[in-house]
């Protein structure tokens, strides 16, 4: 056995029958932005794509409680995700002049100790 094969699988859909008449109606229903009547679960991607995530590397970091508190309350007011707003954070800081980011890490190490 090989460790594939301990994955763990996802569990099958359940198909359910629908009559012809249904299918057509909700089809018109589509067609004109109105709700579904047949409450279909509809499979909305989780995470990033298979084409973005050739772009992006898993990475682990270490934050302060605080950090992780504040990350947190920016991800919830601005309701943009965390990674985003890490990968927007270090775009920011990295096109400050050397002058800048000095300022920014010494502020940080005075709020920290």
């Amino acid at each position: 056995m090989s460790l594939t094969d301990l994955k763990r699988k996802k569990p099958k859909q359940v198909i359910k029958s629908v009559s012809v008449d249904d299918f057509i109606e909700d089809a018109n229903n589509y067609a004109l932005g109105k709700a579904s009547i047949l409450n279909i679960p509809t499979a909305e991607p989780k995470g990033l794509d298979k084409k973005s995530a050739k772009i992006y590397r898993h990475a682990t970091f270490t934050l302060t409680e605080t950090s992780i508190s504040q990350l947190d309350g920016l991800a919830k007011e601005t309701k943009i995700a965390k990674s985003r707003l890490l990968r927007i954070l270090i775009d920011e800081f990295s096109h400050r002049t050397a002058e800048e980011q000095l300022k920014v890490v010494n502020k940080s190490k005075k709020n920290e100790g």
